[in-house]
């Protein structure tokens, strides 16, 4: 009798494992859709708003990347601070948007947020709280 051998199937080779890019959280989406909604923009319209394309928003990991969440963020914290001086969060964006700022080269508050200047942005609207000169 001749010796059997035992048929083994060929293991394919594994490549090493790449960690899941980071999904979106259920609160991140919450305040997506909950920035989405309130101030009646769509999407798309946030995300050129912002600076990003609309597929940072669209695909679930991008929209949680840290890029995505701080310009966010930046707007959110803005839109906070002048909402009361602007008579609410719609004419906060409309002036977030649209207004020149003399200080800055008549650059939005829009443009310096994509630009990466919402640091010296909010600067400039602490000194405005605080008494100074526009």
């Amino acid at each position: 009798m001749a010796p059997t051998k035992s048929k083994r199937a060929a293991s394919p080779i594994k490549s090493p494992r790449r960690p899941a890019p980071p999904r979106q959280s259920s609160r991140e989406a919450t305040t997506t859709w909950a920035l989405v909604s309130d101030l009646g923009l769509s999407k798309k319209q946030l995300a050129e708003t912002i600076g990003l394309t609309p597929e940072a928003l669209y695909k679930s990991q991008r929209a949680g990347a840290a890029k995505t969440q701080t310009r966010m963020r930046e707007m959110l914290e803005i839109l906070t601070r002048v909402s009361g001086w602007a008579g609410g969060r719609a004419q906060a964006l409309a002036w977030y948007r649209g207004e020149p700022i003399p200080a800055f080269g008549d650059r939005t508050a829009e443009s310096l947020v994509k630009s990466g200047q919402a640091g010296a942005l909010r600067d400039y609207l602490d000194s405005i709280a605080m008494g100074g000169f526009a």
